[in-house]
């Protein structure tokens, strides 16, 4: 008899058993598409880490859940699927905890590790903390780099490579990316702008007319009354 297992069949290092290849998660990093180890023994390794790293055991709902219903195991209760958000993640395609707790374990897992949501979002989102949002803002001056308008929140960034670009107020961050960071467009935009802008011009005493470049000739509502 052959001393090399069968084909579609694996030995597991972990327990030494002979399985098919059904019995080991799918990896597509290794050669033959499997786990090292056994579905058994991979879900055991991974329990012993946890408990290694001071992780609890996963709770286990108590009671009966009803189909369309789910258990949270952070407050107890067994609570309707649409009371959990939705996650490609899990097999269930519902995240473990329903809203209110995820959101605070959210909340609470920011704190702990970023001290805060805004650090949390500045980091992820921009790759700068809270410290170096404030050196850049310090650097314009504390005002907008673009109009001048004091205490800006919004990161402005190059939505190509990522780097940040300065602090802008909320309208001048929404108006670059209406533009699409256009420069030939937000030239346009001011050439546009020098061309069509109406202007009052005094013709005679309370009497004004509106003139545009490249527009008629308008005249003023308290002309028309004259």
């Amino acid at each position: 008899m052959s001393d090399f297992p069968p084909d579609n069949w694996k030995t597991c290092p972990q327990c030494g058993r002979l399985l098919p290849l059904t019995d080991f998660y799918g990896n597509k990093s290794r050669k033959d598409g499997r786990s090292f180890y056994c579905r058994s023994c991979t879900r055991a390794r991974l329990e012993a880490d946890r408990r290694k790293r001071g992780v609890s055991p996963a709770k286990r709902a108590q009671v009966n859940v009803p189909d369309g219903m789910k258990w949270c195991p952070q407050c107890g209760e067994v609570k309707s699927a649409a009371d959990f958000a939705r996650t490609k993640a899990r097999a269930s395609g519902l995240h473990t905890y329903c809203l209110p707790c995820h959101n605070q374990r959210s909340a609470e897992a920011k704190d702990r590790l970023y001290g805060g949501s805004r650090e949390y979002h500045l980091r992820r989102r921009y790759g700068i903390g809270q410290a170096e949002f404030d050196e850049l803002l310090a650097e314009q001056g504390g005002v907008c780099a673009i109009c001048g308008a004091p205490d800006p929140e919004h990161v402005d960034h190059d939505h190509l490579f990522g780097n940040v670009r300065g602090i802008l107020c909320f309208n001048c961050n929404g108006g670059l990316g209406q533009f699409k960071d256009d420069r030939h467009n937000l030239a346009r935009a001011i050439e546009y702008l020098k061309e069509t802008a109406w202007q009052r011009v005094l013709i005679h005493p309370g009497v004004y007319r509106l003139v545009s470049p490249r527009r008629e000739l308008r005249r003023s509502p308290s002309f028309s009354r004259r």
